[in-house]
């Protein structure tokens, strides 16, 4: 419901049904991009409501339901999930029977004693509460300011009563990496995928990635590389194009291995290299296709060569490190790598009740017996994942050795495919019912389904948000930086009720000052860099959340107006990082041929004949090509034929964008070689080839990796954020 007010009248705020959302963290309403406001309908709320366990079906459901949440948070002494701020004093509240003292103590990560004062102190403004017939009063627990950086644990007693509680220390900010604090850096955007070299098996590897980050520096003096999301992924073919749609954001990808590359692999019998070199042949002609990724033959024959290296065996030095990685990851790996078997033996989940992930959990003795039945197969898998994270991390070493300021920025996606690992092996983790997208914008009419169930956040609260932890801590393994698609899933997310479309959505909120600690900590630790995609619509206080702790945010060229005119760049944010344009966009040749507009009119994305939204297109060409004029980036002589200027056009989006304060900067690499092609047309899926197109320049010839810094136009887009 759409409504002319700004705020819920009091009336609305006192329902049971607003009151006990509330309490859930559910937003009841919101202002839309256009700064309209809309209400939430019951049926909407209800529907969400259970999706987080909670039945507000009936008036006495609802009451029910707040009577027992209140009763569950009182009858605990203290939360389950403490954020502490280092440097500064905090309280958290015990709640214990008013006969009882509480006694606090703590047990660092280190699995040390803190040795310093626990104080507990009595609040003068608490009141008692009846739980289970006893009365329960609060007291504060006073959190020194030197408690270190870190995941501790909380221990708090109170008579016969002991809970534990995860202390999340982290530091108010991210320190600014010295290069950057009175300068800039600039680097590339690349799908990795996309970008074949010679040696390639059709699709782009780690080991091109290491050559690409390491030529990258050697010529043209770039310090970073910004690269799509490499999650973890299907076992077997089909393998799901869009990597925002992983199967696991705790593991890598491992299909983007060089077999070639493994150690394992130089001590095999020519014989076995003769066939692996066959398989690599069957496939080699994939690297040429300039039309569409195929992802699929690529896996088909490249899993043949790592099944052969991997019975090949190791010497002992190297099975040691395999042994310490998987203990490691400890039981994320075997949730991984049994799902992966499971998938192999079994065949792709589907939502068939007779399927074997919808019949089976991880605890049915069928899943303990297929681990029995093949061995070999699950340690297959366990192998895959560590040699896929020692290339990626190879990768970034490789980069820092070649003087990279930063190397690589790695992509976190939003969340996880609906069927897989994760939320198979942990379906506790996930809300049931409901989906994470988008509402309707000016660039998406008909709103977004992502189609991935969101991060419980009750759960992730009660576990200490161990999940998102383990996920950042991973990432900051194999990289320099980590860009977080959507940061404003932090904050909220947009959910939609299994069944209803995204306009029928609502906005649940997320506990942000944890999860920013949780980047803050893992980022100290590497003395990493922390980018959050913050595009759309950003309320004012998630702005000031993420420059508070030292998170650059993002600022795209085309995205920089308001009311039709353009802002000159170098009025654009200094901490961001700024690009000509990003991967839901076409490169910047195709924009400027109208790339958008006719995708969207021929896969009937827009309302009505879709005439208003091609002549907003049109001034708005018009409007950035005036302030490219008028800021002196552009000759206006060259807009007398744009389409013979068009690489002038191109490089002055560039000289724009160098001109801004933005202390990181990007360029694409399909910017760079004329590609016109968009990646991904949110709001599709097959309709259009997403993450599928292969990088070629404006006359649809692929580009090689080897010729890939030898081009023209790299060559100039490099000089000009040199200069």
């Amino acid at each position: 419901m759409t409504t002319t007010e700004q705020t819920e009248s009091p009336e609305r705020l006192a329902r049971p049904l607003v009151r006990l959302a509330k309490m859930l963290g559910v937003g009841t309403s919101y202002m839309g991009m256009s700064h309209d406001y809309h209400e939430i309908d019951d049926d909407v709320l209800v529907a969400i409501l259970a999706a987080l366990g909670v039945d507000a079906s009936t008036p006495e459901a609802i009451e029910s339901a707040i009577e027992s949440i209140l009763a569950e948070q009182r009858s605990h002494i203290v939360d389950p999930t403490v954020l502490h701020v280092v440097g500064e004093p905090s309280e958290v509240e015990v709640r214990a029977p008013i006969m009882d003292v509480p006694v606090a103590t703590l047990t660092l990560e280190n699995g040390a004693p803190y040795d310093g004062e626990l104080k507990i102190v009595a609040d003068p403004d608490a009141k008692a509460h009846s739980v289970n017939g006893e009365f329960i009063g609060t007291s504060m627990l006073v959190l020194p300011d030197d408690i270190p950086v870190g995941y501790h644990t909380l221990h708090v007693t109170a008579g016969d009563k002991a809970e534990d509680a995860t202390l999340i220390s982290a530091p108010s900010h991210i320190d600014m990496i010295p290069e950057l604090e009175d300068g800039s850096l600039w680097g590339w955007m690349a799908q990795v995928y996309s970008i074949r070299s010679e040696r390639s098996w059709g699709v782009g590897d780690f080991e091109d990635l290491r050559y690409m980050l390491t030529e990258a520096k050697r010529d043209t003096d770039a310090d970073f590389i910004l690269i799509n999301p490499v999650h973890a992924g299907e076992p077997v073919s089909p393998l799901t194009p869009s990597p925002y749609l992983p199967v696991s954001r705790r593991f890598v990808n491992f299909t983007y291995i060089s077999p070639e590359s493994i150690p394992e692999y130089y001590s095999l019998s020519d014989e076995a290299k003769a066939e692996i070199k066959q398989l690599h042949d069957s496939v080699e002609p994939l690297d040429h296709d300039a039309e569409l990724i195929d992802r699929d033959a690529m896996w088909q024959a490249k899993m043949r060569a790592l099944w052969m290296i991997f019975q090949a065996g190791m010497p002992d030095d190297r099975k040691a490190v395999f042994d310490q990685y998987k203990l490691d990851c400890g039981g994320e790996l075997e949730a991984y790598a049994t799902w992966c078997l499971c998938y192999d033996k079994w065949g792709a989940p589907t939502t068939d009740p007779d399927n074997w992930e919808n019949k089976y959990t991880k605890d049915s003795p069928e899943i303990q017996a297929i681990r029995e039945q093949f061995p070999d197969t699950l340690e297959f898998y366990r192998w895959l994942e560590w040699i896929a994270t020692e290339q990626l991390a190879g990768a970034q070493a490789a980069s820092r050795q070649s003087g990279m300021k930063i190397g690589l920025i790695a992509d976190m996606a939003v969340g996880v495919h609906p069927q897989g690992a994760d939320v198979w092996w942990y379906p506790e983790r996930f809300a049931n019912g409901a989906t994470v997208g988008a509402p309707p914008d000016m660039f998406n009419q008909q709103g977004q389904n992502w189609s991935q169930p969101p991060l419980n956040p009750v759960e992730l609260k009660k576990t200490g948000y161990k999940v998102y932890r383990d996920m950042v801590h991973g990432m900051f393994n194999t990289a320099g930086a980590v860009r977080i698609d959507h940061i404003l899933g932090l904050f909220r997310l947009w959910w939609i009720p299994e069944g209803k479309t995204p306009v029928d959505g609502c906005y649940v909120y997320y506990d942000h000052d944890v999860m920013l600690g949780i980047l803050a900590i893992e980022a100290s630790r590497v003395n990493g860099v922390v980018v959050g995609e913050d595009l759309g619509v950003v309320p004012p206080y998630v702005t000031k959340a993420l420059g508070d702790r030292g998170i650059f945010g993002c600022a795209v060229e085309w995205f920089e107006q308001m009311d039709g005119v353009f802002t000159p760049p170098q009025h654009w944010r200094k901490y961001a990082l700024a690009t000509v344009d990003n991967h839901d966009m076409p490169p910047a040749a195709g924009y400027l041929e109208y790339e958008h507009v006719k995708i969207r009119e021929r896969l009937g994305l827009l309302e009505g004949d879709g005439s208003a939204f091609r002549q907003s297109a049109e001034l708005e060409h018009q409007a950035m090509l005036q302030m490219l004029c008028d800021e002196g980036f552009l000759d206006p002589a060259m807009l007398e034929d744009e389409a013979a200027n068009e690489n002038e056009i191109v490089a002055a989006l560039h000289r724009a964008l160098k001109a801004a304060p933005s202390k990181l900067k990007a360029v694409a690499f399909v910017d760079a070689v004329g590609e016109k092609r968009t990646q991904n047309q949110p709001g599709t899926n097959n309709e259009y080839p997403n993450w599928r197109i292969p990088l070629a320049n404006g006359n649809g010839e692929p580009v090689m990796l080897e010729e890939l810094f030898k081009q023209p136009g790299i060559k100039e887009l490099s000089a000009i954020m040199n200069a």
